[in-house]
């Protein structure tokens, strides 16, 4: 009954979002006066611009029914996107990798439910004082919905379907279960998705045998995986790495005196 309750009001709320900010022109698209108005106006702006589409399935284009349709049947639409064959559980995952990633990522993460009040409220005043989308507050939660079904777009509509399904997202699964699902998505730059390719391709390491200095390194990549990647840029990836390394000690994942001797320790790449 509480999981009926939670899919009406999502469905309700999809709707209500979705409509008052942009979404009835995608409802429309298939009227022959929005058409091409809306191939126009539908090009995702990404955060890094050369990260690669691993989901070749996913698209803007795709019908009302079919996104309420992801929402009611969210299980299922994860599990065809997600590849199985380098998929690692959690378990497999050192824990400072684990940590890591939520430092730099999404710090509250165990406290929120999909979304992050205080981030969404700082961001939204910086929006509204440039009058578009200039500065995300996206959880963990919420860039894996995007990256397992959304394009990058930074449309308002779009950010409205991104809340829907990670709340959606945090009723079904368990936080272990979420971020498992986010380290095994996640794009780390040189063609790597995922951690088992991203700690085999850098450091010909299983994700369980991470170092906390190969782990903070991965960690910093997907923010901006072409300009971080240790491969084209690797004094830039040590500065990331640095970066990652004190917000695990803001965090209190570690001792200020292991983070500052783990920046001096060095790292041997694969190639």
């Amino acid at each position: 009954m509480r999981t009926s309750r939670f899919l009406l009001l999502s469905i309700v709320l999809f709707f209500i979002c979705f409509w008052f900010s942009g979404g009835s022109n995608i409802i429309l698209h298939d009227t022959k006066e929005l058409g091409t108005k809306l191939q126009d106006q539908i090009h995702p702006s990404e955060k890094d611009s050369s990260i690669p589409v691993a989901n070749t399935n996913r698209s803007q284009n795709i019908s009302t029914l079919d996104r309420v349709s992801r929402i009611v049947f969210l299980r299922d639409a994860v599990a065809k996107t997600v590849d199985e064959k380098k998929y690692v559980t959690i378990d497999k995952i050192g824990v400072p990798m684990q940590q890591a990633i939520i430092a730099v990522e999404d710090n509250r993460f165990y406290s929120h439910w999909g979304f992050d009040v205080e981030s969404i409220l700082r961001a939204s005043l910086v929006n509204l004082q440039y009058g578009k989308i200039e500065e995300g507050a996206s959880t963990i939660t919420q860039q894996l919905v995007k990256n397992l079904f959304l394009s990058h777009e930074q449309s308002f509509g779009r950010k409205a379907e991104e809340l829907i399904l990670a709340v959606d997202m945090e009723n079904r699964y368990s936080k272990e279960k979420i971020l498992e699902l986010y380290l095994n998505t996640i794009y780390f730059g040189s063609n790597f998705y995922g951690i088992q390719e991203a700690a085999q391709g850098y450091f010909g390491k299983d994700p369980e045998d991470l170092t906390l200095a190969e782990a903070s390194m991965l960690a910093g990549l997907p923010n901006a995986p072409s300009l971080y990647s240790p491969y084209v840029d690797f004094p830039m990836a040590k500065k990331r790495q640095n970066v990652v390394l004190d917000t695990m000690v803001r965090a209190g994942f570690v001792a200020p005196t292991i983070a500052e001797k783990t920046k001096q320790t060095p790292l041997y790449l694969k190639h």
